[in-house]
């Protein structure tokens, strides 16, 4: 019965993940339908009840932004879809070859809020399984505390393509390699075009084909 079904919930690393798929060339998958793409995962005793988002907004002018936005979009008109945003913060780098300083910006807060979501919905029995899309060792004590918080609490790790962390394998009670399941990502690219309930056309992002 579906009462009886295992509470699934996901929490996605996305700068993690992008870089992941970037590294693989694998743009056409920058335009992914997020909920459906974890859903495929699922056994059919398990009941997926949300998808944790983490990402923060570039600050670059090359229209990062402006493709991140559709993506973002498109996506929050699933209700199964939760984003969270950090931020990104100014700081400046030595060239190790000239010595010239120069500006850069580093992005903060995800692993505190991938952290907080996760022991959150622990505690408050939200869900049984945590699935985590994440090669990040940081995200490590988390995973301690729910440990000792909850034994029987079941976390598993999701690597994204190109992307592996002994020490998360090691506290996971199952791993897998995303890049070995791209058929899933095949099944789960959104529609080219998405029509809004105002009438605005959403159009995936020339630059992800």
């Amino acid at each position: 019965m579906a009462g009886n079904k295992q509470k699934v919930i996901f929490y996605i690393d996305g700068f993690n993940f992008y870089f992941g798929l970037k590294s693989k060339k694998w743009k056409k998958y920058y335009w992914l339908d997020i909920v459906p793409f974890c859903n495929q995962f699922l056994k059919p005793h398990q009941e997926l009840v949300e998808v944790h988002y983490f990402s923060a907004i570039p600050t670059n002018t090359d229209g990062d932004q402006e493709r991140q936005d559709l993506f973002f979009s498109a996506n929050k008109l699933n209700p199964k879809f939760n984003l969270h945003l950090g931020k990104f913060m100014e700081k400046s780098k030595k060239c190790n070859s000239c010595g010239a300083t120069y500006k850069t910006f580093e992005e903060k807060e995800t692993d505190v809020n991938i952290a907080t979501n996760m022991i959150r919905d622990v505690v408050q029995k939200n869900c049984s399984i945590s699935i985590l899309i994440s090669a990040d060792s940081d995200l490590i004590p988390p995973i301690n505390f729910i440990r000792e918080h909850d034994p029987s609490h079941r976390i598993m790790v999701y690597f994204p393509p190109n992307r592996f962390s002994f020490d998360l394998k090691n506290k996971a009670n199952v791993y897998l390699k995303l890049e070995s399941h791209k058929d899933k990502f095949e099944k789960a690219i959104l529609p080219e075009e998405i029509t809004l309930s105002n009438g605005y056309i959403l159009k995936k992002p020339k630059h992800w084909k």
